[in-house]
């Protein structure tokens, strides 16, 4: 039925009124301003309602958009971390439309990595269209600090460990500095990553892995000594308030998603490169932990020729071109044109087309958001006991609940 529809909507014929839905508000507005203002010119007789919900990193928005799917009133099209997030919630619900014959016609399985076409698969079905991509496996630090102190950047987490040591050593009590909970989760899946490795990391979501797995266990330990590198006062700071000791030099490391490179550039006025710098977390060199934000198709959506074309615009060189420069990701695509972008992203855009390509958990790409929600406990836990065997039992018990490898 979406491949008939879609003959018959041409780049002119769509009129009428489109509702996209997300939570991009602050920083991130003039990024999807962006990208309404270029519907708008291809397509000067639809009203665009930009239905924006902010606060809360999307939470907010997901509340109100559970109401209206719920109650047979969807958007158009709305924002989703691509991957489980939308599958395990709104596609195993049977409330969204299969778009595998858009993505063949526009030729984007060949324009988006295997790997994430894989992501956001399910049933025989392409559930979304990816339109950036970030990358949250990223170790920052202050170059001029790091020489001063004489250290590098560890490439394993047993070389972090061994760095920390010399690090207290020289009077610097935290080198690793954190956040609130969402941060510490982010750190324990690229602990995860690093340990176990791209496949190892991928089969413990698809059941093949168990958390009980002494290699899984062995993990946590070493997440429990990494955090033992890390500052007391973590729960009550910002993820831009954790960044800040990097640059101040109270901390020598921070692991966070490349949206910190934005706040470094645009906020702090540093210069990439010198002002600060980043490396893959350690024992990821070759692996790109991705998360992306995407949009999809209700079923039941009140104006869906226009809600077609807004998804052709996003997953466009051109729509992800003029995105994403202003938003600090990279497009999902490959051929992107990357004079656009800066020192950065061209060298995550590099590793993105040369790495092994492995989803969030932290981040809605790899877990449903049943497992997601509840994983924070766990953590908190375990910080707190560093009971590793405790903490594997109570992820497995949750991983079952939550269906995953079933």
């Amino acid at each position: 039925m979406l491949a008939l529809a879609l003959a018959t909507v041409s780049s002119a014929s769509a009129a009428g009124k489109l509702e996209i839905f997300s939570w991009w508000s602050g920083d991130e507005g003039p990024a999807l301003d962006a990208l309404v203002k270029l519907y708008k010119q291809k397509y000067p007789s639809v009203t665009v309602d930009n239905a924006t919900v902010s606060g809360g990193a999307g939470t907010n928005a997901k509340a109100v958009l559970k109401t209206r799917m719920l109650g047979g009133t969807p958007p158009d099209s709305f924002q989703a971390h691509a991957g489980q997030e939308l599958i395990g919630t709104w596609v195993v619900a049977n409330r969204m439309e299969d778009l595998s014959s858009l993505f063949k016609s526009e030729g984007w399985t060949k324009a988006f990595p295997a790997d994430v076409v894989k992501l956001i698969s399910s049933k025989g079905g392409i559930w979304s269209v990816p339109v950036n991509v970030h990358r949250s496996n990223v170790f920052w630090y202050n170059p001029a600090k790091l020489k001063a102190w004489g250290v590098t950047v560890p490439k394993t987490w047993p070389e972090f460990l061994t760095t920390c040591t010399a690090l207290k050593a020289k009077g610097v009590a935290a080198p690793l500095v954190v956040g609130e909970n969402w941060t510490q989760q982010q750190l324990w899946e690229n602990v995860m990553v690093g340990t176990l490795g791209a496949d190892g990391w991928n089969n413990l979501w698809s059941g093949k892995l168990k958390f009980t797995d002494p290699k899984v266990v062995g993990a946590f330990t070493t997440f429990g000594k990494v955090m033992d590198c890390t500052n007391k006062d973590a729960s009550g700071l910002s993820w831009q308030q954790a960044s800040d000791r990097v640059i101040d030099g109270t901390s020598a490391f921070n692991l966070m998603g490349d949206w910190a490179a934005g706040y470094f550039t645009t906020t702090k006025k540093l210069a990439p490169g010198t002002g600060f710098g980043w490396a893959a977390a350690p024992g990821t060199t070759k692996v790109f932990v991705m998360l992306a934000d995407s949009f999809g198709l209700p079923k039941g959506a009140k104006d869906r020729a226009e809600a077609i074309n807004w998804l052709k615009l996003l997953g466009s060189k051109q729509g992800q071109d003029t995105f994403n420069p202003l938003k600090g990701s990279i497009a999902a695509r490959l051929d992107s044109d990357l004079s656009k972008y800066n020192t950065y992203s061209k060298s995550a855009a590099t590793d993105w087309k040369n790495s092994r390509i492995v989803g969030s958990m932290a981040h809605g790409a790899v877990a449903p958001e049943s497992f997601t929600s509840a994983f924070g406990a766990i953590i908190d836990q375990f910080v707190a006991g560093k009971d590793s065997k405790g903490a594997a039992a109570a992820s497995q018990q949750l991983a079952d609940k939550a269906g995953i490898g079933k």
